[in-house]
């Protein structure tokens, strides 16, 4: 699977790690939520980054303790329709301040790639090639937003605001 990465085609330098697989030596790897929870430390204190694959059905306050150890978050869009992961992604965000990187996996299709943005997610998993393409296009249309989000970017409003502040201050 292709990954876009801050809205561009990028090599994956994660390796998924099926549980019960034995771990490549000091490679970055990205393991399954119940892996990680069975011996978190250990897999902590091993060579090199650590991600893990948290399920769009468990509470990310388990994560809470260990979101600045880990380098990557995946979180799981099992269907198109099943958003939570858009809920766990602006709680990762905005409430426990985790700046790594944040993996949209599964279903991730184009129409939802803005949505997925502003909710914070800076990497996805595209299911094809021209998705891929695609999604890097989408991140560079839209330039304003209204709501205010998980990405950081400033809404329309602060905008204006910050034009009038400048302009009564001429």
């Amino acid at each position: 699977m292709p990954l876009v990465k801050h809205g561009k085609i990028a090599t994956d330098i994660f390796v998924q790690v099926p549980d019960g697989a034995e771990l490549p030596e000091g490679a970055s790897i990205l393991v399954s939520a119940a892996r990680f929870l069975e011996d978190p430390e250990a897999l902590l204190s091993r060579a090199g980054k650590l991600g893990v694959i948290w399920p769009n059905n468990r509470d990310v306050d388990d994560l809470v303790p260990f979101l600045g150890r880990l380098a990557a978050v995946a979180l799981v869009f099992p269907t198109f329709r099943d958003g939570r992961a858009y809920s766990q992604a602006r709680l990762l965000r905005e409430r426990h301040g985790y700046d790594g990187e944040l993996r949209a996996t599964g279903q991730v299709l184009r129409d939802q790639f803005v949505f997925m943005l502003r909710a914070g997610f800076d990497a996805l998993e595209a299911k094809k090639e021209s998705d891929a393409e695609a999604f890097a296009l989408t991140a560079k249309r839209y330039s304003v937003f209204y709501q205010p989000t998980g990405d950081g970017r400033m809404t329309a409003l602060h905008r204006r605001m910050q034009l009038r502040h400048s302009e009564s201050a001429s």
